[in-house]
C-alpha cells in the first residue's frame, strides 16, 4: 500500500499522507502539524489538501497550522465546528483533489456530521483504501456520541459495502482491545480467536495492526456481525433486529473499555 503513508501520532490515533501523482499528497484527519511536515518533506511531497473525517480536537488540531505553512485546501464536515474550512462535504458526492477522485460517505454516529473518505483503486497494483475516521475500526467501531447507535450501523453497513480488497484505515489503534471484547462475547467464535493471537503476535514483534481490509473486518469485526445468529445467541437476543444487537454490543464494549 505505498501509496498511503500512516503517521502515529498522539499515543494511539493515525493521520494519513495519501501520496498522488506528481509528487502531491493529501492528508487526513491531522491531530498535529509537525509530523505531517516531516513525512511531507522525507518522502519530497507538496500537500494539496487535508481531508477532516469529523470536528474532534485529536483530529483536527494540525489543520490550520498545515494550512498556513503549505497553502492547501481544508475539506471539512461542519463549518460550525472546524475552524474556516475551505470546503465542506456532507456524503454522497465526490471531490477531486490532486488528480484524485475521492467518494464522500456520510458516516454519522460518533458525530451527527462524521464522513469517511473511500479513494477507488488507481491503478492495478493498488487496492483502494477508505479512510474511516471514528466509525470503523480494525475490529471494532467508535462511540456513537451525538446519533443512536441504529444511525451508527446504518453507517457501518454503508463501509461494509464496499468491495472487500478495500484497505481500511482507521482514526485510532484500539484493535487488540477490540479483539480482547470480542472474545469476552463468543469465546469459542473461531476468526475472533484467531485473530487475537494474530494482533498478539504482531505487537510481539513491532508490526502495525492497522490497517485491515473489508473483507477481514466483515469476517472478524464483532460489530458488523450483529445480524449472525451466532452473535444474537450470545448476547441473548436471538430474535432481535440487528440494531438492537449492535446497541447491545456497544453498550457492553463502553463498559469494557
Amino acid at each position: 500500500m505505498t501509496h498511503v503513508i500512516p503517521i502515529p501520532i498522539l499515543g494511539d490515533n493515525f493521520t494519513y499522507v495519501h501520496r498522488c501523482a506528481g509528487n502531491r499528497a493529501l492528508v487526513v484527519d491531522p491531530g498535529e502539524a509537525a509530523a505531517v511536515l516531516r513525512s511531507l518533506k522525507e518522502n519530497d511531497l507538496s500537500l494539496a489538501a487535508v481531508l477532516l473525517t469529523h470536528h474532534h480536537w485529536d483530529h483536527v488540531g494540525g489543520a490550520a497550522e498545515l494550512r498556513s505553512k503549505t497553502y492547501c485546501e481544508i475539506i471539512g464536515t461542519d463549518r460550525r465546528l472546524i475552524p474556516a474550512p475551505d470546503r465542506t462535504v456532507v456524503g454522497d458526492e465526490t471531490v477531486t483533489l490532486a488528480g484524485v477522485a475521492v467518494q464522500v460517505i456520510g458516516t454519522p454516529g460518533h458525530t451527527r456530521t462524521s464522513v469517511s473518505y473511500h479513494v477507488p483503486p488507481q491503478d492495478r497494483d493498488q487496492p483502494g483504501v477508505v479512510y474511516t475516521g471514528d466509525t470503523l475500526f480494525t475490529g471494532g467501531c467508535g462511540r456513537p456520541m451525538e446519533c443512536e447507535p441504529a444511525v451508527m450501523w446504518e453507517s457501518l453497513c454503508k463501509l461494509a459495502a464496499l468491495p472487500e480488497e478495500t484497505r481500511v484505515c482507521c482514526g485510532h489503534d484500539y484493535t487488540l482491545e477490540s479483539y480482547e471484547f470480542a472474545t469476552t462475547i463468543a469465546p469459542d467464535h473461531r476468526p475472533f480467536r484467531d485473530r487475537l493471537a494474530e494482533i498478539q503476535k504482531a505487537i510481539e514483534y513491532g508490526r502495525p495492526t492497522v490497517p485491515s481490509t473489508i473483507a477481514q473486518e466483515r469476517s472478524s469485526n464483532i460489530f458488523l456481525l450483529a445480524t449472525t445468529p451466532e452473535i444474537k445467541s450470545a448476547l441473548g437476543m436471538a430474535d432481535a433486529e440487528a440494531h438492537e444487537v449492535f446497541a447491545e454490543l456497544r453498550h457492553r464494549k463502553n463498559l469494557f473499555g
